[in-house]
């Protein structure tokens, strides 16, 4: 069996930087495409494209003829009141979460497809399967996100695996705003179950498990990576 070779959209920063090193770390041959390439830069075995995602195609060009991977981690953090909710962050989150992860996955199926062991992994949120307030337009758009994973999974097995990460608070730069403070950081800990907020390790681990053979018998799955805060009351 040769290198593995993974696609990594939205891969600069935070939990698709934590991704890429993680599969460099295994050995695999990555390529990227966000707008800058962020904290990867320079990592060998790493080749990134530089796109919009919301704007711009990925040239087909740019694929691999053949990936066993393929994961979409953009994500947006658009928080407020119900009542202040716009059609155009609505429209927004929408792009960049369901939009831009169709054609991004339209553009890799044909090189999934060549694969002996395809996986792909997408991102949601706890905010879909929990009620959470002031999270209109992220439910919104990381809940299809959930329903086009169950959906994508039944129509590309058995070839290709589909599965979804639901991350809680994660310490990235996304979310440097919720934790730039130390009684802020201690706050958001004391609501989980394990009483600390998610970390990229956290996040990456478990992409890198759903890249893996591990998980070869797993389709059509969200894997809630929250602290317990998704299940656990204490």
């Amino acid at each position: 069996m040769g290198t593995r070779q993974i696609v990594v959209v939205g891969g600069s920063h935070g939990i698709g930087a934590g991704i890429v090193q993680l599969c460099v770390d295994s050995g695999a041959d990555v390529v990227t495409f966000s707008r800058t390439p962020g904290e990867t830069a320079g990592l060998t075995g790493v080749r990134h494209h530089s796109v919009d995602i919301v704007s711009e195609a990925i040239e087909k060009s740019d694929l691999p003829e053949v990936i066993d991977g393929f994961v979409y981690c953009p994500g947006t953090i658009n928080l407020g009141p119900l009542r202040a909710v716009r059609p155009n962050q609505l429209r927004s989150d929408y792009e960049i979460n369901v939009v831009g992860a169709v054609q991004t996955l339209q553009a890799a199926l044909p090189g999934l497809k060549r694969s002996a062991d395809a996986s792909v992994v997408m991102f949601s949120s706890i905010a879909v399967a929990t009620g959470l307030p002031m999270h209109t337009s992220v439910a919104a758009s990381k809940g299809a996100i959930e329903a086009l994973v169950r959906t994508w999974a039944a129509e590309l097995s058995p070839k290709i695996r589909v599965n979804a990460i639901a991350p809680a608070l994660t310490d990235t730069p996304l979310t440097e705003k919720f934790l730039d403070r130390d009684e802020k950081r201690d706050a958001m800990a004391a609501k989980y179950p394990m009483r600390r907020i998610g970390t990229v390790n956290d996040m990456a681990a478990a992409a890198d498990f759903l890249l893996s053979r591990e998980s070869s018998w797993m389709t059509g799955q969200i894997l809630g990576i929250d602290g317990g805060m998704s299940s656990v009351r204490k």
